[in-house]
C-alpha cells in the first residue's frame, strides 16, 4: 500500500524503516518479502534540498528516482509512506518528521540503513524518541566492503595508497587474476589510457531517457528551493533499476571498446564521449558496483577479440579501486577531513563558475557541461576546474560546495575525498601523493579547446598568456617550501631552478594581477 499523505496514515505498525534518497537498492534483504507491520518512509525534506545549493537536474533526478522506487516497493506489496515536498516542507529537519511519523504510525522500533554521509550518520545516531524501544541500523548492502570491515583496510592518519588497496581488492575478490597473478601481467594499464581523441574516431550517441519532472520543478519553485544549472522538464537521467541496466548495456555495446584509451581525453565534440554515465545510478544504489563489474567481465569474455584488457581494467579500477578507496578514506578521516586546508587557500570561487562566462575556453567548456547536464567527466573535474581552483588558491570549502551541488552523482562520501583530497590537495597528501596541477600544455595535449581560446597556451607570461601557465609557475614558487621535498615534484622544481630571478618576479607579479581581477578572465 502506497500512502502519499500524512492524513492517510493510521496506527498499528510495529516498525518504521527509513529510506534516504540514495538508498534505492531493490536487492536489499529488507525487500525479499513483504513484512506485515513494517512501514517504509521516503520523504522530500528541506534539509536535503538546502544543505548545499544543488543543480536542479540533480534534485529532480533524486526525487523522481525516489518516487519511482516507492512505486516499485508498493508493487511488491510493501507498505510505503511517500511524502512530497508539499508535506515535507513543514519539517525543517528529519528529526521533526520522524517524531510525527512515529507517533502517528504507533511504531516502537525505528530501523535505518547506515547513511553514506557523515552528517546524516551523526543525525540519526543521536536520534531518540520516548515511544521507541529500539533504534537499529543495518548495512546498505551495496558496497564491496561492508561498513563494519572498513577498519581492516583504513586507519585514520595512516592510509594505504590507492594502488596497494586496489591490488588487495583484486586479489580478495578474484578479479582479473590468473594463477594468483594479474591477468595480462600488469596490475594497471593507466599508461595506455591517456590518449587524445582523434577527430576520425566516431562517437556513440548517448542513450536518452525521458522523464517529465515538471511537477517536481513546480514543487521546488513553490517552496523557494534555490538551485543552479539548466532546468530540463523532460529529464534524461536513468531513474529506475531497469533503465540503469539499459544504460550499462549501452555502455558495454557502444563505449567500453574505447573507454580506457580516451578516458582522459578532452573534446568539444560531445559532452559524454565514451564515459558510462552510470555514476548516478550506482551512487543512489539502483545498481550495485559488484553487478556492474561482474557484467563488464562477462561481456568482455564474450567479446575479448574486440575489447582490449586495458579498457576493462581501467573501468574496473574506477569502481573496485577508486570508488571503494574514496569511501574508506572518508569514513576513517571524518569529521576532521572536511576542515583540511593544507595550503591555507582562502579566495572566493570566481563568479564564472556559476555562469561559464569566461574567456578561458577549457573552463567555459567544462563549466557549461556541468551547468547543462549536471555532469562532467573526471578529467574536466580534476585537471580543468579543479586544477584552476588549486592554482588560484580558492577556499576548499567553496570548492567542495560547488562540486557537491553541481554534479548529479555527487554525495559527500565520494565528493569530499575526491575534491578536498585528490583535486585540491587540501588534506596534505592523504589521498594523492602530489598535487594534481598542470600548465595549459597538459590541457592542450589532451585535446582541450586551446585553438579557439582568447589566450595563447604557448605563452608563459604576458597579456595573452594562458592563465593556467602563469598560475602554475606561481603556484610552484609560492609553495616551494611545502612541496620541494616531495620526490614526485622533483622534475617540476628542476624547471623552477632554471628560471631567472627576473622571470620569477614577472610570473609572481602577473599572477597577483590575474588573481586580483579573477572574475574578468
Amino acid at each position: 500500500m502506497l500512502i502519499s499523505k500524512l492524513a492517510e496514515l493510521s496506527g498499528g505498525y510495529e516498525e518504521l524503516r527509513l529510506l534516504l534518497g540514495d538508498q534505492l537498492n531493490a536487492n536489499h534483504s529488507w525487500f525479499r518479502e513483504a513484512t506485515p507491520g513494517v512501514l517504509y518512509l521516503l520523504a522530500e525534506l528541506p534539509q536535503e534540498q538546502t544543505y548545499v545549493r544543488h543543480h536542479v537536474q540533480k534534485t529532480c533526478a533524486i526525487l523522481a528516482a525516489m518516487e519511482q522506487f516507492a512505486l516499485h516497493l508498493d508493487n511488491q506489496d510493501h507498505q510505503v509512506l511517500y511524502l512530497t515536498l508539499d508535506e515535507g516542507a513543514a519539517y525543517l529537519t528529519l528529526d521533526s518528521l520522524l517524531d510525527d511519523i512515529i507517533c502517528l504510525a504507533g511504531v516502537s522500533r525505528l530501523t535505518y540503513q547506515q547513511p553514506d554521509e557523515y552528517r546524516l550518520h551523526a543525525q540519526l545516531a543521536g536520534y531518540q524518541h520516548a515511544q521507541l524501544t529500539r533504534v537499529d541500523w543495518v548495512d546498505s548492502e551495496h558496497f564491496y566492503l561492508p561498513m563494519a570491515s572498513l577498519d581492516d583496510y583504513f586507519t585514520c592518519g595512516k592510509q594505504p595508497i590507492m594502488e596497494t588497496f586496489y591490488r588487495r581488492m583484486r586479489v580478495e575478490q578474484d578479479i582479473l587474476l590468473e594463477g594468483g597473478k594479474p591477468f595480462g601481467g600488469k596490475w594497471n594499464y593507466d599508461q595506455e589510457n591517456r590518449k587524445k581523441l582523434p577527430d576520425k574516431v566516431p562517437l556513440p550517441p548517448p542513450v536518452q531517457f525521458s522523464h517529465d519532472v515538471s511537477d517536481i520543478m513546480a514543487r521546488l519553485e513553490a517552496h523557494d528551493v534555490k538551485t543552479i544549472g539548466s532546468a530540463k522538464p523532460m529529464l534524461d537521467y536513468a531513474l529506475t533499476r531497469t533503465e540503469s541496466l539499459t544504460l550499462l548495456e549501452h555502455f558495454l555495446e557502444n563505449c567500453l571498446e574505447c573507454f580506457g584509451t580516451y578516458q582522459d581525453a578532452l573534446s568539444d565534440r560531445d559532452w559524454l564521449l565514451f564515459h558510462s554515465r552510470l555514476s548516478f545510478s550506482i551512487n543512489v544504489k539502483l545498481v550495485s558496483p559488484r553487478e556492474v563489474v561482474d557484467r563488464v567481465l562477462s561481456f568482455w569474455t564474450e567479446n575479448v577479440e574486440r575489447i582490449g584488457l586495458a579498457q576493462v581494467e581501467g573501468f574496473i579500477r574506477q569502481i573496485l579501486g577508486w570508488r571503494e578507496y574514496m569511501r574508506g578514506i572518508y569514513w576513517s578521516e571524518m569529521p576532521a577531513y572536511r576542515d583540511g586546508n593544507f595550503f591555507g587557500a582562502g579566495r572566493e570561487l570566481p563568479a564564472f563558475f556559476w555562469t561559464a562566462e569566461t574567456e578561458m575556453a577549457c573552463m567555459r567548456s567544462a563549466i557549461n557541461a556541468s551547468l547543462d547536464h549536471a555532469y562532467a567527466h573526471h578529467i574536466q573535474r580534476l585537471m580543468v576546474t579543479g586544477n584552476f581552483c588549486l592554482l588560484a588558491g580558492i577556499n576548499p570549502d567553496e570548492v567542495d560546495a560547488w562540486y557537491l551541488g553541481i554534479y548529479a552523482d555527487a554525495f559527500e562520501w565520494v565528493q569530499l575525498p575526491n575534491t578536498r583530497g585528490m583535486s585540491q590537495y587540501a588534506d596534505g597528501g592523504i589521498v594523492a601523493t602530489k598535487p594534481y596541477i598542470s600548465s595549459g600544455q597538459y590541457i592542450q595535449r589532451m585535446g582541450g579547446p586551446c585553438k579557439t581560446c582568447r589566450y595563447n597556451v604557448k605563452e608563459k607570461t604576458g597579456d595573452d598568456a594562458c592563465p593556467f601557465n602563469v598560475l602554475y609557475w606561481n603556484f610552484l614558487l609560492q609553495h616551494e617550501d611545502r612541496l620541494r621535498g616531495n620526490r614526485r615534484m622533483a622534475l617540476m622544481y628542476k624547471h623552477v631552478e632554471r628560471m631567472s630571478a627576473a622571470q620569477k618576479k614577472e610570473v609572481t607579479a602577473q599572477a597577483q594581477q590575474l588573481l586580483c581581477d579573477v572574475n574578468s578572465l
